[in-house]
């Protein structure tokens, strides 16, 4: 059996070297004439895994070590017999630490608190109940809209977006991109989703970039409907507009869900989709070959400081969200091809981190409730 793994899957040699002829190759080497002799193919998001790539080779099995499958055609998988299979909730931890790092960050920049606003959480599947956990243990009161989830468990707390929007101070989106269905995303952010923001929110997309309509959110922004923006996914990406980029406060390229974590157990849930599919037992598993934490412990004397910048040290030390932001600025050159080149490159080559979990925390001379929001963001505090 021929497996074909594209080059940003981390692990690939290891994990499916076992199950068959394993050939790895960088993302744009992943063309028709590649896979037509391949029986299993494993990509992330940068591949479009479609009939134009796929018809008439052997491929019966297609992974995405990703969450999303916007970038898969499921309706001709489906027709063509073609087994697929995601990694649904693989990088939720980290998405959500990004979220938290980037109010954190924001707060810290603009002298606001976060602790008793409202946000406001739409899409409430792995990633957005992991944000609305890390949120509550912010101090946040959090409101919940899933129209899905709503129609399938009655009396629940899910709410409708017109009754939300206007009460929350933090609008952060987390939902799939669909462009059908009972429940389409695509440009979910239209122009009377944005005039029911309340003035002077903080706005959010860590979903998919075209769940929002740029031309209107660029619009609210310079209306003051919204005093902030944190964008990492952009509509057209890896193409991206300047004009967007000039208005967000926080920027980066699609890397919310790139901890070391979000991007290994991805690569673990697809292995063990392929053992199931092949009817063969799981014997690999990453603990083994995993890099130390970079930022095992950190000691610090919290006496009188504000629990929220204390927090900020803390998250920072761990994830520096304003490097990422330098390095998209950075390349934002006025030529567009080498704009999306760069922004590939960035989310290709990004740097290791690893989630709060890993890091140990003796914090000297704190509150229990500031030891209890370090817990809940995911430290482990002595």
């Amino acid at each position: 059996m021929k497996i074909l793994c594209s080059t940003n899957i981390p692990y690939a040699e290891e994990a499916f070297q076992s199950l068959g002829d394993l050939t790895i190759l960088s993302a744009k080497d992943i063309t028709p004439d590649r896979v037509r002799d391949a029986d299993v193919l494993v990509v992330r998001s940068t591949v479009k895994v479609n009939r134009a790539l796929l018809e008439g080779s052997r491929v019966r099995f297609v992974g995405t070590s990703v969450i999303g499958t916007d970038h898969m055609d499921l309706k001709y998988l489906d027709q063509a017999g073609i087994v697929w299979r995601a990694a649904p909730g693989c990088n939720a931890n980290s998405v959500s630490e990004y979220l938290v790092t980037a109010l954190l960050c924001l707060a810290r920049r603009h002298a606001f608190r976060l602790q008793g606003k409202t946000m406001a959480v739409i899409g409430v599947g792995h990633v957005g109940s992991r944000v609305a956990d890390k949120a509550r243990a912010l101090g946040l009161t959090v409101l919940l809209n899933d129209p899905p989830r709503a129609e399938a468990e009655p009396n629940s707390a899910f709410l409708p977006l017109e009754s939300i929007l206007p009460k929350a101070d933090i609008v952060t989106l987390h939902t799939p991109m669909e462009k059908g269905g009972r429940y389409p995303t695509y440009h979910l952010g239209h122009a009377r989703f944005f005039t029911q923001l309340k003035p002077g929110c903080v706005f959010a997309n860590v979903a998919r970039g075209a769940i929002i309509d740029t031309d209107v959110l660029l619009a609210a922004r310079a209306s003051g409907r919204m005093a902030h923006i944190i964008m990492d996914t952009w509509e057209g990406e890896p193409a991206y507009r300047l004009d967007m980029l000039a208005q967000a406060d926080i920027a980066t390229p699609h890397i919310a869900g790139h901890s070391y974590e979000g991007k290994y157990i991805g690569t673990l849930m697809i292995y063990r989709a392929l053992c199931q599919w092949l009817n063969r037992t799981p014997t690999w598993t990453p603990d083994a070959v995993l890099p130390p934490p970079l930022v095992p412990h950190i000691d610090l004397d919290v006496a009188g400081r504000d629990d929220e910048d204390v927090l900020w040290e803390l998250v920072r030390h761990v994830y520096d969200i304003e490097a990422d932001d330098r390095r998209l600025r950075a390349s934002a050159v006025e030529d567009a091809a080498q704009r999306s080149t760069a922004f590939e490159h960035q989310r290709t080559e990004y740097p290791l981190h690893r989630e709060f979990r890993f890091t140990q925390l003796t914090l000297r001379h704190a509150s229990t409730p500031l030891k209890e929001k370090a817990r809940g963001l995911g430290f482990q505090v002595e």
